[in-house]
């Protein structure tokens, strides 16, 4: 069955379509309906110069947007890649053919923006999940028959947050060594310049706009820190400067970080795109949990 799909470009908000898309989305994403609706708005925000529509048809809605980073370039003549952000079928829409009315129309608007290739991947620093969680089945096996081609895999880990974050002897070991470890406030902005410096500018982006961030110091140098809510509810990004490596800074910046969570009321917390499995499991008993494959397509 074929549908026809409406397309609503929300750059200058339009408060009913985010509406019917938080919607669906919180109907049709199983795996993760308490943070759905507020996935849309987060979306719907994303960094300055950004290109990036919503695409519906009735019981479905996709997200996607234009990378903005040499990084993410598609070819090797630098032409850009397109992301599907997010992609939701109302239950009671689906086998009817709205996926696949919904990302074809999304690869007509990204080819149209001049994008070179399409995926199903996170468009840093502002997405809502590395890729296709492999328990949203459906929407791999989607992705496939369209002809994506699966080119990477991510995974979070979950930490429980019942279980004991106290750093107290850390901080005062750290404090022996000149370290201090703050929560930033008013100094945000110095923290998300040693963040660009040190590791990239979707990194700062994302420590600019977290919920929490905090810091180590010695002698008015930032070692190193963590944030969390960037993405929201989850914890991330996180990095220490090379020579402040070994300290246990990270440790502490994790809990600390943690902590916040759970004084927001959060149980668990997503610790996303994990690189170091060992670090994470061994400071705070984290698993590894959610696995997400990543899908890319080249457009005509």
């Amino acid at each position: 069955m074929a549908h026809t799909v409406r397309a609503a470009q929300w750059l200058t908000g339009s408060a009913a379509g985010l509406a019917e898309a938080a919607e669906v989305a919180t109907a049709a994403l199983t795996l993760d309906t308490a943070e759905a609706a507020g996935l849309i708005g987060y979306l719907s925000r994303p960094p300055a110069g950004r290109k990036w529509t919503a695409l519906t048809t009735d019981g479905g809605v996709v997200m996607v947007s234009m990378s903005t980073k040499d990084t993410d370039a598609a070819t090797d003549d630098g032409a850009p890649a397109g992301h599907i952000d997010l992609l939701a079928v109302h239950p009671s829409a689906q086998g009817q053919g709205r996926g696949r009315a919904l990302v074809r129309a999304a690869e007509e608007w990204l080819a149209g923006q001049g994008a070179r290739q399409a995926r199903f991947a996170g468009n840093t620093p502002c997405y809502a999940w590395p890729g296709i969680d492999v328990r949203y089945t459906a929407a791999a096996c989607l992705a496939e028959r369209l002809g994506y081609e699966r080119y990477s895999v991510a995974w979070n880990m979950t930490a429980d947050l019942s279980v004991d974050l106290s750093v107290e002897d850390d901080v005062e070991r750290l404090a022996r060594h000149g370290v201090t470890v703050r929560a930033a406030g008013d100094d945000r902005a110095r923290v998300t310049a040693f963040v660009r410096e040190h590791f990239n500018d979707s990194w700062a982006w994302e420590a600019a706009h977290a919920a929490g961030v905090h810091y180590g110091e010695r002698d008015g140098r930032v070692l190193g820190f963590a944030a969390w809510g960037a993405r929201p509810a989850w914890f991330g990004p996180t990095g220490t400067a090379p020579d402040a490596r070994g300290l246990g800074l990270g440790r502490v910046l994790l809990r600390r970080c943690l902590a916040d969570q759970r004084a927001a009321g959060q149980a668990e917390a997503q610790i996303g795109w994990v690189g170091p499995l060992r670090f994470y499991s061994r400071a705070v008993g984290a698993r590894a949990e959610r696995v997400f494959w990543l899908y890319r397509r080249d457009l005509a």
